[in-house]
């Protein structure tokens, strides 16, 4: 990954939890490592589990687990505004060539109230079976 991406998304990650020096247990992989690994698999499209430990990226389960956690924080839409932010302001962006995803953007009215579904039969069928 590049130094400089990394330095746009370093502050956004959360600071992670200080472990009791006295409860033994694994060192935390540094955050760069297991987003290379989380970038690994989303390049490759190998299974979470099927990540190679040899790469140096930690277990799947682990890139998998701090996806999760960042997901959760925010950290990925943070870093879609900031690098929008800096693609406008270095005049890099083309609106005319957007798109608006109706399932992503909230209407400014709502529509009509439906009426609940009315059943159209004036009684139950009755069962030809009995």
């Amino acid at each position: 990954m590049p130094d400089g991406l990394w330095q746009r998304i370093e502050p956004l990650l959360p600071k992670p939890v200080l472990r009791d020096p006295r409860r033994p247990g694994r060192k935390r992989i540094p955050d760069r490592q297991v987003l290379s690994g989380i970038l690994f698999v989303l390049h490759t499209g190998i299974q979470w589990e099927f990540l190679p430990q040899e790469l140096g990226f930690g277990s799947g389960m682990t890139c998998w687990r701090r996806l999760e956690e960042w997901n959760r924080a925010g950290v990925w839409q943070q870093l879609h505004e900031l690098l929008l932010a800096e693609l406008q302001a270095a005049g890099k962006l083309d609106w005319s060539r957007a798109v608006i995803d109706s399932s992503h953007v909230r209407a400014a009215r709502r529509g009509p109230k439906a009426d609940r579904a009315r059943s159209t039969a004036s009684e139950r069928a009755r069962s030809t079976t009995s």
